[in-house]
C-alpha cells in the first residue's frame, strides 16, 4: 500500500500514446484548446515555468490524471526526452488509495506469449518481488487466472 513507479515494458502496452509538451511558445493556445474542453492528448508533459499558467485549467486535467505532476516526471526541463518515453510505453503504475492493488495493463491480447511474458516480468521486477502477494491476470472481459509466483 501506498508505492508507485515507473516501467518501461520491453514490447510497450500497445496502445499509442499521444503526448502534447506545454511550452512558453504554445502555453496560451493550449490553455484556451483545455478550457474550452478539447483535450485531443493523452499524456501532457511541461517546462516548469509554464505549470503555473495550467492552474487556470487544473479542474480539467486534474480528474483525468493529465496534470504535470514532479512524481511522475511530467514536469520537466527536458520535455522532448519525457516525451519520448511516454511515446515508447513508459508507463507510471502505483497501488490505489485504500488498498494495496495495482491494475496494470501489460500488452495485447495480439502479442505473442513471450512478448507478454517479458513485459509481464518488467512490471515484476519494477515492483519488487518482496512487495508482491498474488497476482492475477486478465483480459478487459474475461475471468481473472490467479498466477503461481515465487
Amino acid at each position: 500500500k501506498g508505492i508507485r513507479g515507473t516501467v518501461s515494458p520491453p514490447h510497450g502496452t500497445g496502445k499509442k500514446v499521444i503526448v502534447a509538451i506545454a511550452t512558453a511558445k504554445n502555453i496560451d493556445k493550449l490553455v484556451e484548446e483545455i478550457g474550452s474542453g478539447k483535450i485531443s492528448f493523452d499524456a501532457l508533459v511541461a517546462l516548469p515555468e509554464v505549470v503555473s499558467k495550467l492552474a487556470r485549467v487544473a479542474k480539467f486535467l486534474g480528474p483525468k490524471g493529465l496534470m504535470p505532476n514532479p512524481k511522475y516526471g511530467t514536469i520537466s526541463t527536458e520535455p522532448e526526452k519525457v516525451a519520448e518515453k511516454l511515446q515508447q510505453g513508459e508507463v507510471n503504475w502505483k497501488t490505489e488509495s485504500e488498498f494495496p492493488i495495482i491494475h496494470q495493463v501489460i500488452g495485447k491480447l495480439s502479442f505473442k506469449d513471450k512478448m507478454l511474458n517479458e513485459n509481464f516480468q518488467a512490471l515484476v521486477k519494477s515492483i519488487s518481488p518482496e512487495k508482491i502477494k498474488n497476482i492475477t491476470l486478465k483480459s478487459t472481459m474475461s475471468p481473472g487466472v490467479k498466477l503461481q509466483f515465487s
